[in-house]
């Protein structure tokens, strides 16, 4: 974890891609390594891989050490993800588990 106790996951070939394409900057809310957030975690990035191959940022911001932040980004359930680029700002609260209602709150077309 960085200083400000949160976590950022950028995929290596993410500055690679042209500028043409757009960037996801995702930050996920999640309590500790509950399993529930160990499974947003790893719902999140497969998600990422397989639809957003090499355009997104992810920063994992855990409240256990943060609880600040809750009240601050106005948290009221976790996991929740915000997806602040693109904009409109979205959010998804859950484990991410169900794929097509991340891709449709990430306003991300389902490939093949």
């Amino acid at each position: 974890m960085s200083a400000s106790d949160a976590k950022t996951d950028t995929p290596p070939d993410a500055q690679a891609s042209g500028k043409d394409a757009e960037t996801f900057l995702l930050k996920l809310y999640v309590a500790g390594h509950t399993p529930r957030s160990l499974s947003a975690i790893n719902n999140l990035k497969k998600i990422c891989e397989v639809h957003l191959q090499g355009r997104y940022r992810i920063e994992v911001v855990d409240l256990m050490r943060q609880p600040s932040l809750a009240r601050t980004d106005q948290i009221l359930a976790i996991p929740t993800l915000i997806r602040s680029l693109p904009v409109p700002i979205s959010r998804i609260i859950g484990d991410l588990s169900d794929e097509n209602e991340v891709l449709m709150g990430l306003d991300v077309k389902k490939l093949g």
